[in-house]
């Protein structure tokens, strides 16, 4: 029995998130798991480095899996790549240490969240970036971002209602920048809650828009409550860019 590396790009458009889900079979790890196991004719698992929500896009998603099979991974990955649907995609794959997780031995996370700020059309980008209007002061949004920076619980920045586990993450940067009419937002730290990365977006676009202080955000943080904090922005904006090992 080997262990798989699996390194996924996906367009979650049309999907209900990355977990399989008891009503619907349209999910990425549902997806997945059905090809695996009919390629190599045993039942596959397989674990992902998060979930993304439904709506949400990957440029790097890991995931792990166990198999027996002759096949090498070169053989492997031309089989996946050949069956996959147009909107996932097979970036690499490679045999891992016997003990590999995904999940488990992930360190970090990279989320992009991209922001068309203009009120011209962005027809071909529509489905991978928010469209958002307001005149946006971008030193005052990377201010208050430096605010959530470092160790912190951010219960007030989940829309986890009940929470099994400690809510205590680590952010280590937000990188805020401008092209054009384009806003991005890079999140990096060592995990992140349900929800987390958006509604941290839109906390910072609240702050950019002047509809709330830049010291109101560090407010929201101490107070552990959700409703202190911004709104949740789009899903579709979002893309999980990167995954630590």
């Amino acid at each position: 029995m080997k262990t798989y590396k699996l390194t996924l790009c996906y367009d979650g458009t049309r999907y209900s998130g990355w977990q399989k889900q008891g009503n619907t079979e349209n999910t990425i790890q549902y997806k997945l798991e059905t090809l695996l196991s009919r390629l190599l004719e045993q039942e596959i698992e397989v674990a992902g480095s998060g979930r993304t929500d439904a709506g949400v896009h990957a440029r790097n998603q890991v995931c792990s899996f166990k198999a027996e099979t002759e096949m090498s991974c070169r053989e492997l990955l031309t089989e996946i790549r050949k069956y996959l649907p147009e909107d996932m995609g097979a970036v690499s794959l490679s045999e891992a240490e016997p003990r590999f997780h995904a999940r488990l031995n992930c360190r970090g996370k990279t989320y992009v969240y991209r922001v068309h700020n203009s009120e011209e059309p962005n027809v071909f980008q529509r489905r991978y970036v928010y469209t958002y209007t307001k005149e946006l002061n971008l030193d005052a949004m990377k201010t208050a971002a430096e605010l959530l920076c470092g160790e912190h619980d951010f219960t007030a920045f989940t829309s986890a209602k009940h929470m099994k586990k400690s809510a205590v993450r680590r952010i280590d940067s937000i990188d805020i920048s401008r092209e054009n009419g384009e806003i991005r937002l890079a999140l990096t730290g060592n995990g992140f809650l349900y929800n987390m990365v958006r509604i941290i977006v839109g906390t910072l676009l609240e702050v950019g828009a002047g509809e709330r202080s830049i010291f109101s955000v560090e407010e929201a943080l101490k107070s552990l409550d959700r409703s202190k904090a911004g709104f949740t922005a789009p899903a579709n904006g979002l893309t999980l860019w990167d995954v630590y090992y």
